[in-house]
């Protein structure tokens, strides 16, 4: 091509110098003129558009420029705040199931958005070394040390050495520190940020060492939470520990304010009232599913109360100081309901977080001092979708929110009021009982097609009736389940300003979330993680069977599961996480 194409370009050339000759000698135009001019015109045209597509690359970097320049975090301050949420279990169908449900229980259109929407800027993966399916203890590892870990992990690499978390570091560095959550105070996500042990279902051992009776002392400034059965010597009613120990008097000694209950709660003035540090044990196990606390306010507070009244009292805390605070603010029972399989529950409680997400986005906005609020799940939990196939022919297109709409409990509740039911009326005939359990699922369920075997299965297997309540609903709603366990699903990370934490924008590791966190407080995390590795055989203690453990409690057993067996007892009702309760031998 390169020799056709050469001769032609000669021609052209060596016919535009003979016009120009003709031209210069005659003083005539030629007939070629037109042809000259044209060829003029082309090279001024090409020139003009050149120069004007260099302008548009100038022009378009600029803009590009300035566009990453936005997404970069402002200067940061030396005193600034960091506010972590987790909203354990709740993976993005648990957004679509609770957005559609608000839309047709208060009657708004289409466009009406959760509070959590705005805030959306990228989603994480969610693995653990163990599994691709994660639990709450390497899920939330991740984010406090920055490591993935084995399933059950509580900030314990796969070595089992102790990693040092991003709230140990802050406290170390002169933040003030908080744990917010609406489980168990000990259980495996809180458990994370301030105690390192083996196995999550060492959560005696756990409230000792967030009590502050561990190789770093006290690190945790303010707790609000469940839990308080693990801080009560095992001959206190109520208590759930295996040994004697009084953690709350053990508290006491490392200075520690303790609040038991409403009345204790209300008396600190939504924080104006505080006095750190603080222990704050406000229900004996998990505080119950909000669908069911909005009825029982006067006993137990919101998870918005609870984070308002931590972020008043931290905030205050620091008025006068160098350092802000870290505060771990977790919406714990989401993933209860999702392992119970319950929609109702489920909906209330992502509710509840979304509240309390938009309260404290609100308050940090406002507060003086610099600060960000990042949230995440650590995973998901239930397999949850919005559609369920009831029949083997071709699946309808519909889903029904209506349906939970119609709950008054949540499936666990209920189970208790059964359980409970059944302690009182033994000896009752089998068809009062079939009518009482009938009454229970048109008054609570809101259920009044009840199929005669659905009602039979109830009575004749009690101890299933949690399962059945919730699947009840979840049928009629046409909710499906494929898991009674955790996901693999991606979650989605939320931020109170996107332009506040570019490294999340996007899809990332659990890992980046935990780096991020570290990074913005600008604490030296590993200096932790040696500080505990140098902790010696002065920190072993003795385990309830008295055989001497190290203090990072014993090592599992081979093919030991480590993922939270215990969540059987949140879905099958908490009723038997309580030795000394009087319907447990049922």
């Amino acid at each position: 091509m390169a020799g056709s194409e050469a001769p032609l370009l000669r021609r052209s050339s060596d016919r535009q110098s003979t016009d120009e000759d003709e031209s210069l000698l005659t003083g005539e135009h030629t007939h070629k003129a037109e042809q000259r001019n044209w060829s003029f015109y082309r090279t001024i045209g090409l020139a003009t558009w050149a120069s004007l597509a260099t302008a548009a690359v100038i022009i378009l970097s600029v803009l590009v420029h300035n566009q990453r320049a936005s997404t970069k975090p402002p200067s940061l301050a030396s005193k600034r705040n960091l506010v972590m949420m987790v909203s354990d279990g709740m993976g993005p169908t648990s957004l679509s199931l609770t957005r559609s449900y608000k839309q047709y229980a208060h009657g708004t259109g289409w466009g009406d958005k959760l509070a959590l929407d705005p805030h959306l800027i990228g989603q994480s993966r969610t693995r653990s070394t163990s599994s691709l399916v994660t639990d709450s203890a390497a899920g939330a590892t991740a984010f406090s040390c920055g490591f993935k870990s084995y399933n059950g992990a509580i900030a314990v690499l796969p070595d089992h050495t102790a990693c040092g978390t991003v709230l140990e570091a802050a406290k170390k560095a002169g933040y003030m520190t908080g744990l917010v959550v609406t489980t168990r105070i000990t259980d495996a996500t809180p458990a994370c940020f301030a105690s390192h042990v083996n196995m999550r279902s060492e959560e005696d051992r756990i409230a000792e060492q967030l009590a502050g009776y561990y190789p770093l002392g006290r690190v945790v400034d303010l707790i609000i939470g469940g839990g308080r059965c693990h801080f009560l010597p095992n001959a206190t009613e109520g208590s759930c520990r295996d040994d004697g120990k009084d953690v709350i008097a053990m508290a006491r000694e490392k200075g520690f304010n303790y609040v038991g209950d409403r009345a204790g709660f209300d008396a600190l003035k939504q924080g104006k009232d505080v006095q750190l540090p603080l222990l704050a044990l406000l229900a004996d196990t998990d505080i119950p599913y909000e669908i069911d606390r909005r009825n029982e306010d006067d006993v137990y507070p919101s998870l918005k109360e609870m984070a308002l009244t931590a972020l008043n009292a931290l905030s205050a805390a620091t008025k006068d100081s160098k350092k802000g605070f870290f505060l771990m603010v977790e919406g714990s029972r989401i993933d209860h309901a999702g392992h119970a399989n319950d929609p109702a529950a489920q909906v209330h409680e992502v509710l509840s977080y979304d509240d309390t997400f938009a309260a404290v986005v609100d308050f940090v906005k406002k507060d003086k001092t610099q600060g960000v609020v990042v949230g995440t799940s650590d995973h998901e939990t239930g397999g949850l979708a919005v559609a369920r196939q009831l029949h083997p022919t071709y699946p309808e297109y519909l889903w029904y929110p209506g349906v939970l709409t119609n709950v008054s409990h949540s499936a666990e509740r209920l189970g208790q009021e059964y359980f409970a039911h059944l302690s009182s009326s033994a000896s009752s005939p089998k068809s009062d009982l079939t009518k009482w359990v009938q009454n229970l699922v048109t008054t609570e369920l809101g259920i009044h097609d009840a199929s005669d075997e659905e009602i039979r299965l109830l009575v004749e297997q009690p101890d299933n009736a949690p399962y059945a309540f919730a699947d009840m609903v979840s049928r009629r709603a046409q909710t499906g389940w494929s898991t009674h366990g955790h996901s693999a699903a991606d979650v989605n990370i939320y931020a109170s300003n996107a332009a506040d934490v570019p490294a999340l924008v996007g899809n990332h590791e659990n890992t980046e979330v935990g780096e991020f966190l570290h990074r913005y407080l600008d604490v030296d995390v590993e200096a932790i993680t040696r500080e505990l590795s140098a902790a010696g055989p002065e920190w072993e203690t003795v385990d309830a069977q008295g055989v001497k453990v190290g203090w990072l409690g014993r090592l599992p057993n081979d093919g030991e599961r480590l993922d939270g067996q215990d969540h059987v007892d949140h879905y099958k009702g908490d009723y038997k996480k309580h030795k000394r309760c009087e319907i447990c031998g049922l």
